[in-house]
């Protein structure tokens, strides 16, 4: 990694190779280019976990953040940041009820309506609702509470939909000014007591894809006036299921809309073991339920005392060696996140949260391509938000 201080625009993109990396450590999101390792720039949070939302017809990003006036202490402020995508720089902010929920889910805590008008953030504190921003006109719309039911999903061009505590969906439409305009619940898609869904889900146009800590596939279609549950089917065969293999992972899904393929971290654990990191990467195909390959996870790389240990281009090819063997030769403790380019080239990037680096990968053979250094003590959360260079 070239540590040389520089200033940089990054007018060449936004770059379907590029992939943001959050680490809860030093309160940042870094941004690194996959294709040539470079750190391009990083974006700063306040307490907790920092997970930009990006914009898809505005050279903008937002960033749910909260600050203590002594730091870790004394009183609250949250706000909604807004970015420039070029710059990275503040270019405005919204205040916002002191109440957002903190925690490290990778998805769910905040979203952006369809078309692009609206942020939707969760709060928990410890009742549940949501708060409105209006990103056109850059202020605050209204709380609406949402008793029993938690987090956002995009589900149309001013709806999203929350999941409630007895597997229903809460659906909520905003008019043209970003007030609610309508609320109803649909019947329950899963049972919580039997058999529960993550969060952690992903989506594939219009339909948004959860899966169940026994590996059931729920697909919601939300491309009609009521939302379709479509029959779930598994990830695993009665023989995987024998052998123990599970879920796991923080943010254990990804998707590539282009190909239609699934990819699933799993491990070998008994029940409620879906947090556990993942020795594997399954691939499916969607249309189908059929898997169609299995990846073995290489380890991302190695983080001491908090300081990431960069090895590669810089080191004598000697030492060189000696890494790359060390890396092979360690016990493969698993691999906490995963996330796939959204091109038609796709690359897969994994992470884990006892290292610094990330490893990436060709997404559609499953060969190992290289690692990344990111500069993060952690990575906890990552995102490929674009599926192309914007103009």
């Amino acid at each position: 990694m070239d540590h040389a201080p520089r200033e940089v625009t990054l007018s060449e993109g936004p770059s379907p190779h590029w992939v943001w990396a959050s680490d809860p450590v030093l309160r940042r999101v870094a941004l690194l280019d996959l294709e040539t390792g470079r750190f391009l720039g990083q974006v700063d949070g306040g307490v907790g976990m920092t997970v930009p939302l990006f914009s898809r017809t505005r050279p903008e990003l937002y960033v749910p953040e909260t600050h203590y006036s002594r730091g870790s202490r004394g009183e609250r402020t949250d706000v909604l940041t807004f970015y420039d995508v070029h710059s990275l720089a503040p270019g405005g902010e919204v205040i916002l009820p002191a109440k957002r929920a903190i925690n490290s889910l990778p998805v769910g805590n905040a979203a952006i309506t369809d078309d692009d008008g609206f942020a939707v953030l969760f709060n928990l504190n410890p009742a549940t609702s949501v708060s409105i921003v209006d990103l056109v006109r850059r202020r605050f719309v209204e709380e609406l509470p949402t008793p029993g039911c938690s987090l956002v999903y995009p589900a149309g061009p001013r709806r999203f939909a929350m999941i409630c505590a007895d597997g229903a969906l809460l659906l909520v439409s905003l008019g043209a000014d970003g007030h609610v305009v309508g609320r109803r619940r649909s019947a329950p898609f899963f049972d919580p007591q039997r058999d529960p869904v993550t969060e952690k889900a992903v989506r594939l146009g219009s339909r948004w894809i959860f899966v169940s800590f026994e590996g059931m596939v729920h697909e919601l279609d939300f491309s009609g006036e009521e939302p379709r549950f479509l029959p779930p089917w598994s990830l695993l065969s009665p023989e995987d299921r024998e052998d123990s293999w599970r879920i796991g992972g923080q943010e254990h899904l990804a998707i590539h809309e282009g190909s239609g393929r699934l990819y699933s971290l799993m491990h070998q654990g008994g029940p409620d073991t879906h947090k556990e990191m993942g020795t594997e990467l399954w691939v499916y195909d969607v249309a189908k339920h059929e898997r169609l390959q299995r990846i073995p996870m290489q380890l991302p790389g190695l983080t001491y005392m908090g300081v990431p240990l960069e090895f590669g281009r810089k080191w004598p090819r000697p030492f060189n060696r000696i890494m790359d063997w060390l890396l092979w030769l360690l016990p493969n403790v698993g691999v906490d996140e995963v996330r796939v380019t959204r091109d038609a080239h796709p690359l897969l990037v994994t992470g884990a949260m006892f290292s610094g680096s990330l490893a990436v990968y060709d997404a559609l053979s499953g060969e190992f391509v290289r690692r990344v250094m990111t500069g993060n003590s952690v990575n906890a959360v990552l995102q490929t938000p674009f599926a192309e260079a914007r103009p």
